[in-house]
């Protein structure tokens, strides 16, 4: 066999596949088990004293259609260990910040992070005494600044997933090994295909698996990929919590993932298509998407990431609630509806103002996210139109 490093497409499809799972077929069975059957007391005893990675011992611990959906996220991150399954995101990061924080520890938490991981943050940490303090996205190497004696962890999300200012990771991370802090990325945006952050010295990296992995909208789903020496605590944390995913929707989710390179490419192209569009209309007073030049933190997503996806938002020039949600009910090719990464198109309006506490958020007026699907594009612009028509008839009362 060739010694020739595979791109990531090649890796999307082949990864994970191995023969002792897959039995000789393309994809690997869907193995639902709870209990594992031993041939005798000694092969019992002798399972459950040594590593049950890769190994059947109960069905929580996974068979292999679990396992060959994390070797494949594994592979997708040049130079990490492994990686764990959860049934969420959300139950992910939960997961992972629980392996790094214990009472009197500190959180450095990116100021635009997803909302959920902000109410994990001030609710659940905050009661196991566990302080939380938020940090401007465009810090970059400043961080340095905030790092204390009781920092242990620091947790980024690049792009953000409502406003899209995009980090300085590298310099982050450099801070963060200086002083031994572990580094937590929600990378779900770009997915390891566009951004592979463990090659970057991050430490863990998050994905909301429902979202791109999946990538048909039919399955809940989490993971984290952890650099070498990383692993072995966030599984016995995760051992701990029961954390688990059915046989089935890990099925679904390495179905998905066989497609992602292509998908991500068409996401990519349409959603440049309607935010160079949204950016040429007089309603629209600027659209926030990392690959355009206006967006925060550009010249680093351009430095450090090889696309882009089709998530983004815009900022309407001026207006009402009212007048937003006028734009957003007339669309007939967009869904009304939270999360993102299928094939079908969604818009929703946002107030990321709501959600920060460490930056000011002020913007011309009401924010939409758009989640671009694999739609035709120019039917997206149509919809849009009558969108901003709406808005306008509002507007003009």
């Amino acid at each position: 066999m060739s010694d020739q490093p595979v791109k990531p497409a090649t890796r999307v499809v082949q990864a994970g596949r191995r023969e002792e799972w897959t039995g000789g077929v393309v994809n690997t069975p869907v193995w639902r088990a709870s209990t594992i059957l031993y041939d005798d007391v000694a092969h019992l005893r002798a399972t459950g004293a040594r590593d049950t990675h890769h190994r059947l011992f109960y069905g929580r611990r996974g068979t292999p259609t679990q396992w060959s959906l994390a070797d494949a996220l594994t592979e997708l991150e040049p130079g990490a260990e492994a990686t764990f399954l959860y049934p969420s995101g959300v139950a992910a990061i939960a997961a992972c910040l629980l392996t790094l924080l214990s009472p009197g520890d500190e959180l450095l938490l990116v100021d635009s992070a997803y909302d959920p991981t902000r109410s994990l943050a001030d609710k659940l940490l905050a009661r196991m005494g566990i302080t939380t303090r938020y940090y401007d996205p465009l810090i970059g190497a400043g961080i340095a600044g905030l790092i204390g004696e009781h920092t242990r962890a620091i947790f980024m999300e690049s792009p953000g997933s409502l406003t899209f200012e995009v980090q300085d990771v590298p310099a982050i991370v450099a801070a963060a090994k200086a002083r031994g802090v572990a580094t937590v990325i929600d990378n779900t945006w770009a997915t390891p295909l566009l951004f592979p952050v463990i090659g970057l010295g991050v430490d863990y990296s998050v994905l909301a698996c429902t979202k791109y992995v999946g990538g048909h909208s039919d399955v809940m789903m989490g993971s984290v990929t952890a650099a070498s020496g990383r692993f072995a605590a966030l599984r016995d944390t995760s051992f701990q919590l029961g954390q688990v995913i059915s046989a089935d929707d890990a099925f679904l989710g390495s179905r998905g993932l066989r497609t992602m390179a292509v998908r991500l490419a068409q996401h990519e192209r349409s959603a440049l298509t309607v935010a160079r569009w949204l950016e040429g209309r007089d309603e629209v007073a600027r659209v926030l998407h990392p690959a355009l030049p206006s967006c925060p933190g550009h010249e680093l997503w351009q430095r450090d990431f090889a696309g882009a996806s089709g998530l983004f938002s815009f900022v309407l020039a001026g207006g009402s609630d009212a007048a937003r949600a006028a734009l957003i009910d007339s669309l007939e090719h967009f869904g009304i509806g939270y999360s993102w990464g299928g094939f079908e198109s969604l818009a929703v309006p946002i107030d990321p103002q709501r959600h920060r506490s460490a930056t000011e958020c002020a913007f011309e007026g009401p924010l939409v996210r758009l989640q671009i699907g694999l739609e035709d594009p120019d039917d997206l612009i149509a919809d849009l139109e009558r969108g901003l028509a709406a808005w306008r008839a509002v507007m003009e009362g």
